[in-house]
């Protein structure tokens, strides 16, 4: 919303919380104000949901209600409006117990062709609202791609080991190689998806920054992964020694976004090469979006041991 209203494109923000780029205050859940919303509308960009943060504190119904219930209220009263695409976004959590290989297996080089294994309430939901999504193209030939983002959020790591182990900022910029991606290059593979949908019917693409890691590397990874970084980044451990950060000792998955670089001509700005620019220029590597979007929490509440009550 604040990428569309700088750029004066005309656009409506539903949310159930109050803000300068909230429009109409309520839940998508509900059928008349979502029918009210899209009066007029061409595309509907679908960001909200019950996320993993909130496994310890709501219910499997209210996933549910949300996450599925209220995404077939939009396909539906989507239909009806006759859009022209339909952007759903959704979640590499999908994956669940498939992005973790047992001890002596390599790295899971994870693509669009993984079959994903939901591990909670947060994965499941989340996955049975791609299928509806699915469901309402080959019904209604909705026009819908659904975007697989990676890790993008500012907030500490729901790991207290890593939180405990790590800074945020290390944390986060070692996370650039294999899981993560800048807020700004999300919002441009969602306006992408918005104008490819249409010629693509029904797409589903991962969205994480450009790794720099090949599938030769993936057993590497699993047991020393610093040395396939020194490797490809010589610069990497006199930038790292400087701030007194450490890469991770292994790396169990890879995402890979080589479908939505293609299909929807992606050109992610954000990859762990320029983590290493902002380092030597002693700059935040975050992009402009993702920091005046800053942290915006999950809970009214704050926790004692993190920012959201869940340990993994």
């Amino acid at each position: 919303m604040r990428t569309l209203r700088g750029q004066g494109r005309p656009a409506i923000g539903l949310d159930i919380q109050p803000s300068n780029f909230t429009d109409c205050v309520g839940s998508m859940g509900d059928r008349d104000l979502v029918r009210r919303c899209l009066a007029g509308v061409r595309t509907v960009i679908h960001s909200a949901a019950l996320h993993k943060p909130h496994v310890a504190t709501h219910s499997d119904q209210d996933f549910i209600d949300t996450n599925i219930t209220a995404t077939r209220v939009l396909l539906e009263e989507g239909v009806s409006a006759g859009l022209s695409s339909f952007v759903f976004t959704s979640t590499t959590s999908t994956f669940g117990s498939a992005l973790t290989p047992a001890p002596d297996e390599p790295a899971v080089w994870m693509t669009e062709d993984v079959l994903p294994i939901a591990r909670n309430i947060y994965g499941e939901t989340k996955l049975r609202a791609e299928s509806l999504c699915e469901l309402f193209f080959r019904r209604h030939r909705l026009p819908v791609i659904v975007l697989r983002t990676s890790r993008f959020f500012p907030e500490a790591d729901d790991d207290a080991g890593v939180r405990a182990g790590y800074e945020i900022e290390n944390v986060q910029a070692n996370e650039f190689l294999h899981r993560r991606v800048d807020l700004e290059d999300v919002v441009t593979a969602h306006f992408l998806a918005v104008e490819r949908a249409p010629s693509i019917g029904f797409g589903r693409f991962i969205v994480s920054a450009t790794t720099p890691f090949g599938r030769e590397d993936l057993m590497a990874l699993r047991h020393d992964a610093a040395s396939v970084v020194h490797r490809l980044f010589p610069d990497c451990a006199q930038l790292y020694a400087s701030r007194g950060w450490r890469l991770f000792p292994a790396i169990d998955r890879v995402y890979v976004n080589h479908r939505a670089v293609a299909a929807l001509k992606w050109r992610p700005k954000y990859d762990f090469r320029h983590v290493l620019n902002c380092l030597r220029a002693g700059r935040d590597f975050r992009g402009p979006l993702a920091r005046d979007v800053g942290s915006k929490g999950y809970h009214a509440v704050e926790f004692k041991d993190g920012p959201y009550p869940v340990s993994r």
